[in-house]
Order: structure tokens, then C-alpha cells, then sequence
């Protein structure tokens, strides 16, 4: 899970859909496989699966960065006002290994957060 700098809410439908697909664009380029993607306002939540040479501090760190250049630059109008300044994610986030869970409830865990319009 990532949440925008100071959890402000600057997602909407569009806005995750766009940052999804640039997510996946991400995975391709580690060889990993973003298996499930869903969000709310201010955060988002992925299901990733990487293979175990990929550091997961240098994925999440270019999920966040390349998403924010891009979201930054196509949704200005909607980032600006939000406060947010040059920073569009917060620094931290939240990994968690799910080896022993089935994915199956991982996955609906994630579908269900409440998406904005």
C-alpha cells in the first residue's frame, strides 16, 4: 500500500485507472506481474508478484517515482490544488508477504476498497 503525501484525496476512477496501467508498465520493465490493483482517495493498494533477485525498496521506489512524473504531468488541474507540491506520494509504504495466505482473499481484500468516482 502507498498513500499520496499527507493523505490528501486526489484520486478519482480515471486517476487509478491511469495509474494502473503505468504500475504495470513498471512490473514489465522488473519482470514482475501486477496481479491485482485497486484504490480509494488517497492510496493504493497492489498485489505484485517479483522474482526474489528485484530489491523491493528499488520496485516500490520506481512504482512511486515514474507514476508520480506521469500523474503529475497529465492530471495538473487535479494534483496542484490538492496542496501536494512538488511531492505526489508520501515517503513510506507499506509491503507485506502474503506466501501463506491464499491469494484469493489477498485479491479480494484489494477489489474491495471503496474506488472514487
Amino acid at each position: 500500500m502507498s498513500v499520496t503525501k499527507y493523505r490528501r484525496e486526489v484520486f478519482n476512477d480515471d486517476m487509478l485507472r491511469r495509474c494502473e496501467e503505468i504500475m504495470r508498465d513498471v512490473c514489465r520493465s522488473f519482470e514482475a506481474e501486477l496481479r491485482e490493483f485497486n484504490g480509494e482517495g488517497d492510496h493504493v493498494h497492489l498485489l505484485v508478484h517479483y522474482p526474489p533477485k528485484i530489491a523491493l525498496s528499488k520496485l516500490v521506489n520506481s512504482l512511486k517515482g515514474v507514476s508520480s512524473r506521469y500523474l503529475r504531468a497529465e492530471y495538473t488541474g487535479r494534483i496542484d490544488p490538492a496542496g501536494t507540491s512538488s511531492v505526489f506520494w508520501s515517503p513510506s509504504y507499506f509491503a507485506g508477504s502474503c506466501g501463506g495466505a491464499p491469494l484469493s482473499i489477498v485479491k479480494e481484500y484489494i477489489e474491495s476498497q471503496k474506488r472514487p468516482a
